[in-house]
């Protein structure tokens, strides 16, 4: 709710348990371990929508936890976040919970929506990430772990570009190859 509040997103409807609604009714409704005492309800279409100079853009990321990490990072970086269909709901509990408060602050976009160069994120056979020609803004594509970017997405980038790790990790998950080519992105700023 303070981050609701901070991004100025009154709720629609603000449940508190012992004062409009039994606890025991919020205990049903939560996913949550330990019960909230309180439930703030917001409009989806109230939350931030457009693109930033750096974007996320996610092509059927399916784990909530990781849409809600990216988010996070996107925050962090100030990044916005473009999802395609497919992704898991950015809304749903385990998303909002990961992205702590960052669904508030960080401005969604389809994904084909943000414009700049297209840096596809694949795990082995890219430019290596540091050493990628990126300039201007810049759209950071990622996709779900098992699958990974189809053809057709990879043809739409201009670059493929990978991170570079040892050992015989197959690959990276796909939040923290998010955050990573986020913090690249952001030293060279």
């Amino acid at each position: 709710m303070e981050a609701a509040a901070a991004a100025g997103l009154d709720p629609v409807e603000l449940l508190v348990a012992g004062e409009n609604v039994e606890p025991a009714l919020l205990a049903e409704v939560s996913t949550l371990a330990h019960p909230p005492r309180v439930v703030a309800v917001y409009r989806r279409g109230d939350l931030p929508r457009g693109v930033r100079p750096v974007t996320l853009a996610l092509w059927r990321v399916a784990d909530p936890g990781n849409v809600g990490t990216l988010l996070r990072s996107a925050d962090a970086f100030g990044a916005g976040a473009a999802l395609s269909s497919g992704c898991a709901d950015p809304t749903s509990p385990k998303a909002l919970r990961a992205s702590m408060g960052a669904l508030f602050r960080v401005p969604l976009a389809a994904f084909d929506e943000p414009a700049g160069t297209r840096v596809a994120l694949v795990p082995r056979g890219g430019v290596p990430l540091a050493e990628a020609a990126v300039e201007g803004d810049v759209v950071f594509v990622l996709g779900a772990e098992r699958e990974g970017l189809p053809r057709e997405v990879l043809a739409a980038c201009d670059v493929q570009a990978s991170i570079p790790h040892a050992g015989d990790a197959e690959s990276l998950n796909v939040a923290m190859a998010g955050t990573i080519a986020l913090y690249e992105w952001s030293r060279r700023s």
